[in-house]
């Protein structure tokens, strides 16, 4: 008998974009960088989905992590502060260019 992979629940926070700006940061994520992606992967991101309340100009990520993730390395990385600094006219961002992030609270998963 096998055991099931184990799979995370969803990791979900909140982003700010600057007003006007929707439509250039779609594009840029389009062309997501083969690196960046790499790097996401091999971090043990799995799916990682980011919609826009375009009357608030909120984004708002979900993202499910490998059970063995190192999500926490990622900021150490070159290809995301060069992420990071190339998105940073787009959004609300800390000193660094990290976007700025508030972690949103699960209230209700499911999963059939």
């Amino acid at each position: 008998m096998t055991t099931p992979k184990a799979q995370s629940r969803p990791l979900a926070f909140r982003m700010q974009l600057k007003p006007g700006v929707a439509a250039e940061y779609e594009r840029r994520h389009d062309e997501l960088w083969p690196d960046l992606a790499e790097a996401l992967r091999d971090a043990g991101v799995h799916d990682y989905s980011i919609f826009l309340d375009e009357e608030t100009m909120s984004l708002f990520a979900v993202l499910r992590l490998r059970p063995d993730h190192k999500k926490d390395a990622l900021p150490l990385q070159p290809v995301m502060k060069r992420w990071w600094d190339f998105m940073a006219d787009l959004m609300e961002v800390h000193p660094d260019n990290k976007p700025v992030e508030w972690p949103l609270k699960p209230v209700f998963y499911f999963e059939g």
